[in-house]
């Protein structure tokens, strides 16, 4: 099977399930019960066996979540797009409806003067593995989010040094953010929308909702 890395708009439209968030393909399953649940992952384990490609799963009262890559090639791929295919036919013939507003990532971005400097305090204070090369932090249990770095031009003392970044479906971003507004945020600035709006509280601490749009 083809390991061509697929854009993410060519994942998204053959994938209609399920939701790319930040180059994976993510599906949450709304099982209703645990043990429906498990009924779902014992099908999916399976698949993935056969395939000889395995997923992310987390199970939990009362969903399933689950995520692809092809982590040989940093992208989504063919294979992907299969087993997608063939874990949602599953579901189906189960009675489970994909919640297609649930699947998000979040993500903590730190601007920093000079990376290498702080990239070693938290990996350390974390826990996480991580590279200085790549500059990305990551949870070897698979549950706390990726920290990143962004590279600072000067110092900034006015403005907030650490951020989150929410990657959400494309088609509940807006939503997200008018919901963020409502709740007392204000937008920063849309100016790279649909790929990301920058939003604050009142008290200027910023969090960027992000999709794959426009990337």
């Amino acid at each position: 099977m083809s390991t061509e890395v697929l854009s993410d708009a060519q994942v998204q439209e053959t994938l209609p399930g399920w939701r790319v968030l930040y180059g994976r393909a993510f599906a949450t399953f709304r099982t209703g019960s645990f043990m429906r649940g498990t009924e779902l992952v014992s099908g999916i384990s399976e698949l993935a066996e056969a395939a000889n490609h395995h997923p992310d799963v987390v199970l939990r009262y009362p969903s399933v979540g689950i995520s692809l890559v092809s982590h040989d090639v940093g992208g989504l791929t063919s294979r992907d797009v299969d087993l997608a295919t063939k874990i949602s036919s599953l579901a189906a013939d189960l009675g489970i409806e994909p919640d297609l507003t649930s699947p998000q990532v979040v993500e903590i971005a730190i601007d920093a003067l000079h990376i290498p400097a702080v990239l070693p305090f938290w990996r350390a204070v974390l826990g996480y593995d991580g590279d200085d090369e790549t500059g990305d932090l990551r949870d070897p249990r698979g549950t706390g989010p990726t920290v990143w770095f962004q590279q600072m031009g000067g110092p900034r003392p006015q403005r907030n040094r650490i951020h989150l970044d929410i990657a959400v479906p494309h088609d509940v971003a807006e939503q997200r953010v008018a919901a963020a507004i409502e709740a007392g945020g204000r937008l920063v600035t849309d100016e790279y929308a649909p790929s990301w709006w920058v939003l604050s509280d009142v008290e200027g601490n910023e969090a960027c909702v992000a999709t794959w749009q426009g990337r």
